[in-house]
């Protein structure tokens, strides 16, 4: 079922982001990261939606994005979404692709789990500023994925993971407004 909306892109540090209007996001299958396709502005995209740490969904809207639907921050854009079951494959970072090369057992189980399991890997591995404890998740990463683990253990996947748009697991556009979405 497609979910059809207006939104603001916002400004958030460097970044240009589109949070989903609390009503859109309270439809979708999850708090946490969610697959959709659709359009903004009639500019096709496919993508994870990011949880805000606060029940609802964002997602970072690029330059090429900005570019195909001719807009910029601050400007109303109308949007079509509907999530997808079918996860699309993350971009690797080089730190992790480079231990998982060197790691073959790890390499193994990595190539065969599902994309949304590779996703909350890469979520679990950035949820962090610190480049230290980066490092220490990776060699982590890499110990459960040898043991047989599929996917990261005892972490909340409702919060926010990107350090350069949130706080303590919180988009840092709902700290300055304090929006919360009910459920």
């Amino acid at each position: 079922m497609k979910h059809h909306f207006e939104a603001e892109l916002l400004a958030v540090g460097s970044w240009t982001i589109l949070r989903l209007p609390e009503s859109e996001s309270l439809k979708l299958p999850s708090r946490g990261q969610t697959m959709v396709e659709g359009t903004v502005n009639d500019f096709s995209f496919r993508m994870p939606l990011e949880p805000d740490g606060r029940g609802g969904h964002w997602f970072r809207v690029d330059k090429s994005m900005l570019n195909g639907a001719k807009a910029a921050a601050g400007d109303s854009v109308t949007l079509s979404i509907r999530p997808i079951s079918k996860w699309m494959e993350p971009d690797v970072p080089a730190d992790l692709k480079s231990a998982l090369a060197a790691d073959p057992q790890a390499r193994s189980l990595w190539q065969v789990i599902t994309p949304m399991a590779r996703w909350e890997w890469i979520r679990w591995i950035r949820s962090t500023s610190s480049p230290e404890t980066r490092q220490k998740r990776i060699m982590v990463a890499c110990s459960k994925l040898d043991d047989g683990e599929r996917r990261p253990c005892c972490w909340n996947r409702n919060l926010c993971t990107e350090p350069s748009v949130s706080t303590n697991g919180v988009l840092d556009i709902i700290r300055r407004t304090g929006d919360v979405v009910r459920r």
